[in-house]
């Protein structure tokens, strides 16, 4: 591919590199990364209070791999993979880049204009392909933007190379003059896969990457991000609400609740045996193939609503709607811990509880 318009990998590795599954060198670290936004009122504009959308994260992604964010809508996963890319600047916390030479960056320190180098390593596939292409653009436009302001390429190489991006991602060059609105769904987010490709990163962040798409579109789209990861060794940061995709894609899993991890782990481990009761509770909501199982009462509904984050509970965040809560659930917030090897759970009797998984369409008692 880079001879037909793919630009070498910045970290001397070869195209179709294999993939750095289980490797122990890492790409990122987020460390107690924040995320408040102020809440202003009055004439004034006071500050009043803040709305802790990410609040203390812990996480690490190793090259290769796939890390899967989950949880409910509003639990801060978006706005972690916002923090990351630096669409947000952070309130707090470390995320701390290792660079293929060896030296590691803390891009929550650095200043807008000292961003740009590692923007073309770490890139973003946003989750409507309707709005996260500019309708008055063309496709060469949306393709070709971020190496020309990169000064990658120019002329009739820039031409070429959007041509290959395109091709590698299902689409006929010839389209590039068309705009948005003559594709469909899966062929416009084909689009916005090619755009984050085009400066060959290391880091993707996936948000909500086929949420908007038709589910006859998503496994194409899935399998299109596992080929590309493949063959240029990338490196995903999944965010998704739909734990079945989760399953399919990601090697771990992180579990997201009120802007805090609650759980982390290997993606077959962690869907065998949760070690959270929320997550337990994610993962019974998962639909069965098989139609003799699905009435068999395992769907756990949970009592409530998920809490304000400008104003959560006491303790664990989690305590109000769980129903292996006690006492000194509500006074005393659980921190994320090793509880074995790999695994991750933020709950006082993770090594108590029982809960309930599933594996391969069948629920584990």
């Amino acid at each position: 591919m880079t001879g037909e318009g793919m630009v070498a990998r910045h970290d001397g590795r070869v195209n179709g590199a294999t993939n750095g599954h289980g490797a122990d060198d890492l790409l990122l670290e987020v460390k107690e990364l924040q995320m408040h936004f102020p809440i202003k009122k009055g004439f004034l504009r006071r500050t009043v209070g803040h709305v802790k959308a990410v609040d203390g994260v812990n996480f690490s992604i190793r090259t290769g791999e796939t890390l899967g964010l989950v949880g409910e809508s509003g639990c801060g996963k978006t706005t972690t993979g916002r923090s990351i890319i630096r669409a947000y600047d952070p309130t707090g916390g470390e995320i701390l880049y290792h660079q293929p030479d060896g030296r590691t960056v803390d891009l929550a320190r650095l200043r807008s204009g000292e961003l740009q180098p590692y923007r073309r390593d770490i890139r973003m596939i946003f989750q409507d392909p309707y709005s996260s292409l500019n309708p008055r653009m063309t496709v060469f436009q949306i393709v070709s933007d971020p190496l020309r302001v990169n000064k990658v390429a120019s002329g009739k190489e820039l031409e070429d190379r959007v041509a290959a991006l395109l091709r590698r991602v299902g689409l006929r060059p010839e389209y590039m003059r068309r705009y948005p609105h003559a594709f469909s769904g899966g062929e416009r987010q084909r689009v916005g896969i090619a755009r984050a490709l085009a400066l060959n990163p290391r880091l993707v962040v996936a948000d909500e990457a086929v949420s908007a798409l038709d589910v006859s579109v998503r496994a194409q789209i899935l399998n299109l991000l596992e080929d590309l990861q493949a063959e240029f060794n990338l490196t995903y940061l999944f965010v998704a609400h739909d734990l079945s995709v989760v399953e399919h894609i990601c090697d771990r899993v992180a579990v997201m609740y009120v802007g805090k991890l609650v759980e982390m782990g290997p993606t077959e481990e962690l869907y065998a045996r949760p070690l959270h009761p929320y997550t337990e509770a994610l993962l019974s909501a998962v639909p069965l193939p098989d139609p003799r199982l699905r009435d068999k009462g395992r769907r756990i509904i949970l009592q409530g609503d998920v809490p304000d984050p400008s104003n959560p509970p006491s303790g664990c965040y989690f305590h109000p709607r769980c129903p292996y809560a006690k006492e000194n659930c509500k006074t005393d917030g659980p921190p994320l811990r090793e509880i074995t090897p790999g695994r991750y759970a933020a709950c006082h009797y993770a090594e108590e509880l029982q809960l309930r998984g599933v594996v391969g369409g069948s629920v584990v008692a």
